[in-house]
């Protein structure tokens, strides 16, 4: 069954209905059956919770590192206030220790929110075996009450419902359908 689309790979049930197999040595039919298997392998792996919520909370691991040694160039109002007693290399050592427990703890805090949310969202959607809003929304609500839990109820429905709202919106424009090329002036 070939594509009617040119640029697109013809897709196959299995291996054995494509025309180019047959050209395949056994060796190379082995290799590709094997290729195949991984393949499949990898694929399950990512759609599996834990993998997802791992690579969410690294993404954000990665990012609150980022965001908190851009932001700790701002952090040091008064440069002749404590350092002053110290010499230059001191004062350099200060400040890159400084910039690395911020670093760890922005870090820490944007994994502990990605990787909730992720987890969150993969386990509802599993349960409801749907793919749509509702996981974000749903998913939201609860990681927001639970990062909001030291602060009280009132807290909690209200962060809660502000991650709601934030991750509804992110979701609705990440998999909203694109708009048609015509565009009438």
């Amino acid at each position: 069954m070939a594509s009617l689309n040119p640029w697109l790979a013809p897709v196959y049930a299995t291996p054995e209905q494509n025309p180019q197999f047959a050209t395949l040595t056994p060796e190379e039919r082995e290799n590709a059956l094997q290729m195949i298997k991984y393949q499949k392998l990898a694929a399950m792996a990512m759609e599996s919770c834990p993998v997802k919520m791992g690579l969410s909370a690294g993404a954000g691991f990665g990012l609150g590192a980022f965001f908190s040694l851009m932001s700790s160039s701002f952090a040091y109002e008064d440069p002749l206030g404590r350092a002053a007693q110290m010499n230059r290399q001191q004062k350099i050592r200060e400040i890159f220790a400084d910039m690395g427990r911020g670093m760890w703890r922005g870090g820490k805090g944007f994994a502990m929110v990605g990787g909730l949310f992720a987890g969150t969202e993969c386990v509802i959607e599993g349960f409801r075996a749907k793919h749509d809003i509702y996981n974000a929304l749903t998913a939201g609500f609860l990681s927001g009450g639970i990062l909001a839990r030291n602060a009280g109820p009132k807290a909690m429905i209200g962060g809660g419902l502000a991650f709601a709202a934030f991750s509804g919106a992110i979701d609705y424009f990440i998999n909203r359908e694109s708009a048609d090329d015509d565009y009438t002036l």
